[in-house]
């Protein structure tokens, strides 16, 4: 089963929850970039992936899919079977590769073991493991997202081609909202969040710059200076990835 990074095409902060931080953000599946995750027969299981992902978030999935109540089922499924993930999404780039990997894992095990979980349900589920695992659990094209990450709403939207481009650079994301909640608290403005949460993607992109659109942008810049180098584009969520409309 694929998994597709997302694009956050603005970000903005409207409050705190705890340690948490509340959101607006209108996130675009990016089909052009994708993991890929499947279950295999094997006699052990184990997560076999191309790359080193020590502690992926998809064991946490797997857990929290237990404590959900199936544990019986998974447990008697991966007896037999593993998981392979091949990673093409950049780790630390704001794409959601992660959350896409363990929202993709939901789906494929609610799937394959028959768990008849409905999406809805699912999406709670997923709001356990990431802020970002709901989006990708509903599997929209586009959506308006809030709270901190469990409330997904699609969205009607004109999505512009984008073409992204991911510096050699990695972007810590508690790093980068601890830097936020520290030194830029005062850009909050939900006011402007209420108003981007209606407009179209491509009318957003054509109307407003980098700095305005992404509240992260000016603590990502000063934790990781060399992404200012590219102040043509727009950075996606926490970065280090960025995007421009294609002409």
């Amino acid at each position: 089963m694929k998994s597709y990074a997302k694009i956050n095409i603005y970000l903005k902060i409207t409050g705190t929850r705890g340690d948490y931080h509340e959101l607006s953000s209108r996130f675009v599946k990016f089909y052009p970039l994708y993991d890929e995750l499947e279950f295999e027969p094997s006699q052990n299981f184990e997560i076999k992936s191309n790359i080193n992902i020590q502690g992926n978030i998809i064991l946490k999935a797997l857990d929290i899919l237990k404590q959900s109540g199936y544990k019986n089922e998974l447990d008697e499924y991966f007896k037999s079977h593993k998981i392979i993930l091949t990673k093409r999404i950049p780790m630390g780039a704001g794409l959601g590769g992660g959350s896409s990997n363990a929202a993709t894992f939901l789906r494929l095990a609610n799937e394959k073991l028959n768990l008849k979980i409905n999406t809805h349900d699912l999406a709670k589920i997923g709001a356990k493991i990431g802020s970002d695992v709901s989006f990708f659990v509903y599997d929209y094209n586009s959506a308006d997202v809030s709270g901190v990450g469990e409330i997904v709403n699609e969205f009607d939207d004109n999505v512009p081609q984008l073409q992204i481009f991911t510096p050699e650079i990695f972007c810590d994301t508690p790093s980068v909202y601890k830097q936020f909640r520290s030194n830029f608290m005062h850009k909050i403005d939900v006011n402007l969040a209420k108003k981007l949460s209606k407009m179209k993607s491509d009318e957003i992109l054509a109307t407003f710059n980098q700095d305005t659109l992404n509240d992260l942008y000016a603590p990502c810049i000063s934790l990781y200076p060399k992404i200012s180098e590219y102040k043509d584009m727009f950075l996606s969520g926490s970065g280090s990835t960025l995007f421009k409309v294609k002409k």
